[in-house]
């Protein structure tokens, strides 16, 4: 096993949703600008949907020292053009790495011509706190521009209930590893990405249970 094997983590799920994902993404993406993606995970993602959305650039990002490792390998691996080095953002920080002074990884990016003109989460808020979400909604109001996109990716109750047996299961796994944890209700998302003044567009539904969901700046 050579070193890129070795530090490269893998997310089955990643095989499974990363084409349903992208189907949506090349619909309500704009044509061209930046997508900062916040909680990149393994990678896997990222290296699957940059070379399919060029000319877009793509951003990655991750609070986990190991996950950011993963990211750079798979980076390594798979190398395209528009894929830059993965950030050290939470999304909970009041203020994120994009906002402050650029690292030189991102000096390559042009942002006056090349804007954050949408931002990408898959599957964190349910395994997250939710001061995840509250800083994942602060972060999107502040960074995106009129009209750009929020993408939100993952399992959601609505109305109160989970939309699937399984998804019950899963919620209570995730509560007991940490009671902070959980499968979030889209009503209560929906009006926290309204008090940041984020619109809803559209929700469409996914394999295994789960939602993608729009919003709008």
């Amino acid at each position: 096993m050579n070193d890129l094997d070795a530090r490269r983590q893998y997310a089955p799920a990643t095989q499974r949703n990363r084409e349903p994902i992208l189907e949506v993404l090349l619909q309500v993406l704009p044509s061209t600008g930046t997508v900062l993606e916040v909680s990149s995970g393994t990678g896997e993602h990222a290296v699957f949907f940059a070379p399919r959305l060029h000319p877009r650039n793509w951003i990655p990002s991750d609070p986990n020292p190991l996950a950011r490792d993963s990211i750079a390998a798979w980076r390594d691996t798979c190398p395209t053009d528009n894929l830059y080095p993965p950030l050290a953002l939470d999304a909970s920080d009041p203020v994120w790495a994009v906002e402050e002074e650029l690292p030189e990884s991102l000096q390559g990016i042009d942002f006056q011509r090349e804007p954050i003109v949408a931002i990408a989460n898959i599957n964190m808020i349910h395994i997250a706190p939710w001061s995840a979400c509250l800083g994942l909604m602060a972060g999107a109001s502040r960074i995106l521009s009129p009209g750009s996109i929020l993408y939100l990716y993952g399992p959601f109750k609505q109305a109160g209930k989970h939309t699937a047996p399984s998804n019950a299961a899963f919620d209570r796994s995730l509560q007991m590893q940490n009671p902070e944890w959980g499968v979030r209700d889209l009503d209560d998302v929906i009006a926290v990405a309204r008090s940041k003044n984020l619109t809803l567009v559209k929700t469409y539904t996914m394999p295994a249970n789960n939602l993608s969901v729009i919003f709008q700046a």
